[in-house]
């Protein structure tokens, strides 16, 4: 297994966003904005705060929109001076710049997440990576789930997490209710939270224009190649505008769970 400074991060941006057209009809579901920054953004410095630093987009549906943002981002960080008789723009090291090191990869507007990944294989050359999709944030320690695939010698480790109930519950004696459970997990559920540790191997499980999260996860279930960390703390996906204003209001709470930086 390599250092963890040359695992890259594979992030999925290209779906469509349906569910959140509110915002997706104009730009695409990562740059959605939390806070003033793209969840991208704020999904990006929660890896690099563990020292993963270079970063593969999986780029689709208004990937332009991605590439102008990143493209933008060195003189939008810094301070500068515009010479405008000769068009010379000089920067000034007055603000922190990332240190990122940023793959922008055009993986087609119809593509699967199955091929979506596939397609980053060039990129991904052969290394141990992280993987994850663009529109969710939380608090994995992802030096433990790193650590853990190691120690489990998968192909693939999964992160698994208790969603969040949508609703609160009645607390029922008979036809009489009795009181209010306000919302909470659902502790005896658990899915997949999108947080991934894969082997280059298992690209050659991905067949076709398919979903990761179906065949190619199945199959390597199936082979006992497959394992879970578990995560029972903070976890919040962004499918819906309800979503957004959750993680706004965290946000705007001065305290937001996922902010380690």
């Amino acid at each position: 297994m390599r250092r963890i400074e040359n695992i890259p991060v594979v992030i999925l941006c290209g779906g469509f966003g349906t569910r959140l057209s509110e915002h997706t009809s104009v730009i695409p579901k990562p740059m959605v904005e939390i806070g003033g920054r793209p969840i991208l953004w704020h999904i990006m410095k929660h890896y690099s705060q563990y020292g993963f630093h270079e970063f593969i987009l999986a780029l689709g549906y208004k990937g332009d929109y991605i590439k102008r943002y990143f493209m933008d981002f060195y003189c939008l960080c810094r301070d500068l001076t515009v010479t405008l008789a000769d068009g010379k723009v000089s920067t000034h090291d007055y603000r922190c710049v990332e240190p990122w090191k940023i793959h922008l990869i055009d993986t087609g507007m119809g593509a699967l997440t199955g091929e979506r990944l596939k397609r980053t294989a060039g990129a991904i050359s052969g290394r141990t990576f992280m993987l994850t999709y663009g529109d969710g944030v939380s608090t994995v320690d992802l030096r433990k789930l790193f650590d853990h695939h190691v120690a489990m010698q998968g192909l693939v480790t999964i992160t698994a997490v208790q969603p969040p109930a949508r609703f609160g519950a009645l607390e029922i004696a008979g036809d009489r209710v009795t009181g209010f459970k306000e919302k909470t997990t659902l502790k005896e559920s658990w899915i997949n939270g999108g947080f991934f540790v894969v082997q280059p191997e298992a690209l050659d499980y991905i067949h076709g224009n398919v979903m990761w999260e179906h065949d190619p996860l199945e199959r390597l279930a199936a082979d006992g190649k497959l394992f879970t960390y578990k995560h029972s703390e903070f976890w919040q996906c962004m499918d819906t505008l309800r979503d957004v204003r959750y993680l706004e209001e965290l946000w705007d709470s001065g305290a937001p769970p996922w902010k380690i930086w």
